[in-house]
């Protein structure tokens, strides 16, 4: 028995809020920007996200997973730019810490806090949130086979309309992804207090956080089909 067209609706629900949960460069750097910019350009970055992410669920719609299957080469081209530009993305962020370390010091008050807000490490890597946001979404191949395999299991071949429960899995992992970013942009903001009077924090998130993307360029660039 299905629900329009969705077999086994409360499996594909946890599991769903499972995948969301599961870091990645998107949320990663949702977090970052909220973190170094407050909520209002974190919002972008999630906007970013989201753009991305229904682009992908129509790839996946219109069968996008069987073309890169079946063309090797354009799955390669995709996989190799994908992975340079998480690269780029995670040596900025490396750059900018170390610009972070080297900012004045001696700023106090109200002073320091215009300088969080402006300095390098805040402008370098985290300008246009929406747009690298939506880049960082699109140049991953991968999660265009993994949306194929996950949501063929849940869809109901039999049913007269596959449109209808294509759109109810993507409304529940959608509805999911919002809720998890914006939980993340409000730690963000929260953060960004303690950090505009701690240098080294601050700088000791970017740095981790490029470290973080500059593996997942490595791991995309090592991806396959199979």
């Amino acid at each position: 028995m299905s629900f329009y067209g969705v077999t086994d609706l409360w499996t594909y629900v946890i599991g769903a809020f499972g995948i969301v949960l599961l870091p990645g460069p998107n949320s990663l750097y949702v977090l970052s920007v909220a973190t170094a910019r407050g909520v209002r350009a974190g919002f972008q970055g999630a906007y970013g996200v989201f753009a991305g992410d229904t682009i992908l669920l129509l790839c996946t719609a219109l069968g996008a997973a069987g073309v890169l299957r079946t063309y090797p080469a354009m799955f390669m081209v995709v996989k190799y730019v994908g992975a340079a530009y998480l690269a780029w993305v995670g040596f900025n962020l490396l750059r900018a810490a170390v610009a972070g370390l080297r900012a004045q010091p001696e700023l106090m008050g109200s002073e320091r806090n215009d300088a969080h807000r402006t300095s390098p490490a805040n402008t370098a890597h985290l300008q246009r949130p929406f747009r690298r946001a939506l880049v960082i979404s699109l140049l991953n191949p991968k999660a265009i086979l993994f949306l194929l395999s996950f949501f063929v299991q849940f869809i109901d071949t039999s049913y007269a309309h596959p449109e209808v429960p294509f759109l109810i899995l993507s409304a529940i992992l959608m509805t999911f992804s919002a809720l998890y970013l914006s939980v993340l942009i409000f730690t963000g903001a929260k953060l960004a207090q303690g950090f505009a009077q701690r240098k080294k924090l601050s700088a000791g998130l970017s740095s981790l956080v490029g470290g973080l993307f500059l593996w997942f360029g490595a791991k995309l660039a090592t991806a396959s089909l199979n």
